[in-house]
């Protein structure tokens, strides 16, 4: 009997162990189900919460923050203040207000392409003074003034193409800046999209008359937007020699040209153009060859240097202008050949007045080049005369006590011995192949 109530004891310990196990394993199921929905929920929300989270990363010890795509309307107040460059390309911003940028102090790089940007208020740059590049292409911007961009002493990169521009008074500083020689790469390929007869006009080139003209002449600047434009000549530099041996020159001397050739090779190093017939070097004739060092233009018959004609040769060393019809230069012509040793100028119909000027305190600025042939041909009076010397008597009919601090130029014979001594340092140069540096 003892062994009979001891069997069924434990048969009822088993049973209750087993239900206990049981409900243990279901409670647990359950709270498991129940974390696992919190985390969904929370992820869900993170997911779908206004804005996706933008990227920060570094990267050559410069902080991006990249938030393209990421349907933004403005820029973000909790960004890190210290971001260098700001990727909001393809968002939805629609209009950038004043100060929008302004606590980001070290930005360099702005890309603001592909939004829907219709309006931007003078001071939405406020604050960048260290920014380089900003692209505005691919928006909806019809207006713009030259004011936006004043808070952007160093910008040297803009991107504006692509926008409906309406060539109007509105935008005429906008244009006056952009074709300021030295922002050769601002609003690059920005054309009008209005009025209709100013249409398909690039704001780089368009004349600042034809946006703001008096009532009574609108009807004729219509008829000369509408004309034909001038078709400049296509000549193919294939009709040229090529030569890689011992630098890369393209020889098309004596080939009956009227123009500078197109395509020629970017990596062009000595490019000889002398004996045809081009009359005219238009702006940025030689803006394809920015490794230019060697540019023979002599025997030309060239009567005309646009101011922008030798735009972007920033490494040219020698120029030849010598045997043509030039009479002066007009005022920058020469402005950016930094790195200029060696100008032939001779054998030119040099007109000695005042806007010989230039050219003269030019060369006189940057002594260390090295220039020949500089010598008045008209008027008859100053025929033969050095134009140092022509400058000096130029200010001889002054007052001494209203002279400017440069009168005091050189004489006839500090000209031959100046040609004489660049002549000996050239020749000593040559004789010990060394590189030097010739100062006047």
């Amino acid at each position: 009997m003892r062994l009979v109530t001891l069997t069924v004891l434990l048969l009822f310990c088993k049973a209750a162990e087993f239900r206990k196990a049981k409900n243990g394993r279901s409670r647990n199921r359950a709270e498991n189900g129940k974390a696992g929905r919190l985390r969904k929920g929370s992820g869900t929300v993170k997911r779908y919460a206004p804005g996706l989270p933008c990227d920060v990363y570094t990267y050559l010890h410069e902080k991006y923050i990249d938030c393209q795509e990421r349907k933004l309307t403005s820029a973000l107040p909790d960004w890190p203040e210290d971001l260098m460059h700001m990727l909001l390309a393809r968002n939805r911003i629609h209009k950038l207000e004043n100060n929008m940028f302004s606590k980001f102090r070290k930005l360099k790089s702005l890309d603001l392409q592909q939004n829907d940007i219709s309006k931007i208020e003078d001071q939405a740059f406020f604050g960048l003074n260290k920014l380089t590049t900003l692209l505005l292409q691919h928006n909806r911007i019809k207006i713009l003034s030259e004011e936006v961009f004043i808070y952007l002493p160093r910008l040297n990169y803009l991107r504006l193409y692509d926008n409906p521009w309406h060539c109007s008074c509105e935008i005429e500083t906008l244009v006056t800046m952009l074709q300021v020689p030295r922002n050769r790469n601002l609003g690059n390929y920005a054309k009008c999209e209005s009025p209709p007869h100013l249409k398909g006009q690039k704001l780089k080139v368009i004349r600042s008359e034809l946006l703001c003209p008096l009532e009574e002449d609108i009807q004729p600047y219509q008829q000369m937007a509408l004309s034909p434009p001038v078709v400049k000549p296509i000549v193919d530099s294939s009709i040229c020699h090529i030569y890689m041996f011992p630098i890369l020159t393209l020889d098309c001397k004596k080939k009956e040209l009227q123009d500078i050739p197109t395509d020629i090779p970017q990596d062009t190093v000595k490019l000889d153009l002398s004996n045809n017939n081009i009359k005219v070097l238009r702006s940025k004739a030689f803006d394809e060859v920015p490794n230019l060092e060697i540019l023979n233009l002599r025997n030309n018959g060239i009567e005309y240097i646009d101011p922008a004609a030798f735009s972007g040769l920033m490494n040219l060393k020698e120029l030849n202008l010598s045997n043509n019809s030039l009479h002066n230069f007009e005022y920058g012509v020469l402005e950016d050949l930094y790195f200029l040793k060696n100008l032939w100028l001779r054998d030119n119909p040099w007109r000695c007045d005042y806007h010989i000027h230039y050219l003269f305190y030019w060369l006189r600025h940057h002594y260390t080049v090295n220039y020949y042939g500089l010598e008045c041909k008209t008027p008859e009076e100053y025929k033969g005369w050095y134009v140092g010397k022509y400058v000096q008597s130029y200010y001889e009919e002054c007052p001494k006590d209203k002279l400017p601090a440069h009168a005091d130029q050189d004489t006839e014979e500090d000209e031959k011995e100046r040609q004489k001594e660049h002549s000996s340092q050239i020749q000593t140069v040559k004789q010990h192949s060394v590189m030097l540096t010739v100062f006047s």
